[in-house]
């Protein structure tokens, strides 16, 4: 049984043992934004780039002066993209930025109130990046049947919602990202809707490969803090994973077994 000091898992060839994803909006600077990256011991770090500059404009902070791309693996991804074509273009962009980078998270959301993703062109997206030689880490929502069409796409992970982006709700739909993870040959990562650790915890525990989150985090009282927390639920939840539970009872089990009482 493997424990978590060897535990790793795959994206598009590259190996990682932190299964924290982290974004970096929501901060009130880059020094709380760097300061909490690294208290979560995030490896994958994903960054908007219709949002944030990562080379776009050499006369504002680029992001990648703080997360070097050295240490840390960036995933650019498409934040407020409402169509195929602008999530396209957005991907192109951040690979010509990043040198020939590859690995990108696709979203197309559907509109401004739910940010729930807009699958068909979410579809539409995935399969002209695909053919353009991307590795797409895709935004979906929990649909077991979407999510294995992703899959037989040619997406290198799935990342279902837990609940709407930013709401904090934690996992709306367990049933639903357990039928996606049994029925993976991709990794399966939690992305939207985590509010605090024990969501992050639980996510690990049906099975997830990680958990992406930004806003649990970033709009937490103490960022830096929360981080940490977040890091250590996401530990414990993949330890009791590994574990295997024991099965649920209706009724009491005694603790201490009667069978071979002295009196």
């Amino acid at each position: 049984m493997s424990n978590t000091n060897s535990d790793s898992f795959t994206i598009a060839g590259q190996t990682f043992t932190s299964r924290l994803l982290v974004g970096t909006g929501k901060y009130k600077d880059f020094n709380e934004s760097q300061a909490a990256i690294e208290a979560s011991g995030a490896e994958i770090v994903t960054v908007a780039v219709r949002r944030t500059n990562i080379g776009q404009d050499k006369n504002e902070p680029n992001i990648l002066d703080i997360l070097p791309p050295e240490k840390y693996t960036i995933l650019p991804n498409t934040a407020g993209c409402f169509d195929a074509k602008s999530a396209v273009r957005t991907c192109r962009l951040a690979r010509e930025l990043l040198g020939g980078h590859n690995l990108v998270k696709l979203e197309v959301l559907g509109d401004q109130k739910t940010l729930f993703p807009d699958m068909r062109a979410t579809l539409e997206a995935t399969e002209e990046l695909i053919k353009d030689g991307f590795d797409i880490m895709v935004y979906t929502n929990d649909d077991p049947i979407l999510a294995k069409q992703l899959e037989e796409m040619g997406c290198v992970a799935v990342m279902p919602l837990a609940a709407p982006i930013g709401s904090g709700l934690g996992i709306r739909n367990r049933l639903n990202i357990r039928t996606i993870i049994e029925n993976a040959n991709v990794p399966i990562l939690v992305d939207a809707g985590v509010g605090t650790a024990s969501d992050a915890a639980v996510a690990m525990e049906l099975g997830c490969d990680g958990v992406l989150m930004n806003t649990a985090i970033a709009a937490a009282q103490n960022p830096i803090l929360m981080a940490s927390a977040m890091r250590k639920g996401i530990e414990a939840g993949r330890e009791a994973f590994l574990a295997g539970r024991m099965p649920a009872k209706r009724f009491a089990s005694a603790s201490s077994p009667i069978d071979g009482l002295f009196f």
